[in-house]
């Protein structure tokens, strides 16, 4: 059996682009600033990083970009003295043969395991044993342990049931999941599961939503993959601190201004991430299109508050 990745708190990073020579141009792959971002998260308590999710823009990266993206990270990190260093790649395609070329590209760069999103083009006719199959030829045949992904949100409302969920758990490949919905009651379905095959020392629950957390490790959740520790991760990293220690007075306190904070990532996604890395911790960066950089002075607005709150918060963490 796979072993997951160790609890804790990830983030699915952006991937930083610079600003193209020309309108017509695409902006290019910004190794540098992405260097800068993911040794502040590491150095920060961020116990791994998330590339080439839906944060990541992992459906506007060309494979050969994947490669040098992964290639690049793993060997700063190791130059950094972080040789190790967790580091899951994602995957967006809708077919088998192109999820194993991308898991096999994304370990030969040195990432250690894949989180696999559930393909939602055909979702009003996908049935829920299609989808079992669908990641167990993929399982079979990865080079790396998998992550089950479940965003509705991002795949045309396509729903995994507890039961389909279950029954992938037993697979030795497969070694967890992300859930990134408000569903709370199919957390608890895996995270609490009696079954052996859902031990969290062989299937690892990790929540998408910082908002999520205090419920999430309550009924036994590994952690989360969250894009609003992109920005305060010394936050974020608190939170879960003070819910494994059982601080739970001072962790709802710390909960309720990390969920103010995650409606900048659930209402803008990786828009909204970029803009708060840019203006809290300055580095900037492009997206590709059909994203449109920046929120514009007017919408950010709606932000100032619940940012300077936060900001204040990860300032006086060590």
């Amino acid at each position: 059996m796979a072993a997951p990745p160790p609890p804790g708190i990830y983030v699915p990073v952006p991937t930083f682009f610079s600003k193209p020579d020309s309108e017509e141009g695409i902006p290019a792959l910004d190794l540098v600033t992405q260097t800068k971002h993911g040794l502040h998260l590491a150095s920060s308590g961020i116990r791994g990083l998330v590339l080439l999710g839906s944060t990541g823009e992992a459906i506007a990266v060309t494979n050969s970009e994947r490669k040098t993206l992964l290639s690049h990270l793993r060997q700063e990190m190791d130059r950094a003295g972080r040789k190790g260093y967790p580091i899951i790649a994602g995957t967006a395609t809708q077919g088998i043969e192109d999820t194993i070329t991308q898991l096999q590209i994304s370990k030969d760069a040195g990432a250690q395991w894949g989180l696999v999103l559930a393909p939602g083009f055909f979702a009003t006719c996908i049935t829920q044993e299609g989808l079992k199959n669908w990641y167990t030829a993929i399982a079979n045949r990865s080079p790396l342990p998998i992550l089950l992904y479940h965003y509705p949100g991002v795949s045309n409302s396509l729903v995994l049931s507890a039961a389909t969920f279950t029954a992938l758990s037993s697979h030795p490949n497969i070694c967890g999941a992300k859930l990134s919905h408000g569903d709370l009651s199919l957390h608890t379905q895996l995270a609490s599961s009696p079954l052996p095959s859902m031990a969290h020392d062989k299937f690892a629950t990790f929540t998408g939503l910082g908002q999520q957390l205090l419920p999430v490790l309550t009924v036994g959740g590994a952690g989360a993959i969250d894009g609003l520790a992109a920005i305060f991760p010394k936050t974020v990293v608190q939170l879960y601190e003070l819910i494994k220690k059982e601080n739970l007075a001072e962790a709802r306190k710390l909960q309720e201004i990390v969920a103010r904070g995650e409606g900048l990532v659930v209402g803008h996604g990786v828009v909204g991430v970029k803009e708060g890395v840019r203006r809290v911790l300055g580095w900037d960066s492009e997206c590709r299109l059909p994203l449109m950089k920046g929120l514009g002075e007017e919408r950010w607005k709606d932000w100032e508050g619940v940012v300077e709150e936060l900001e204040r918060v990860e300032k006086g963490l060590r």
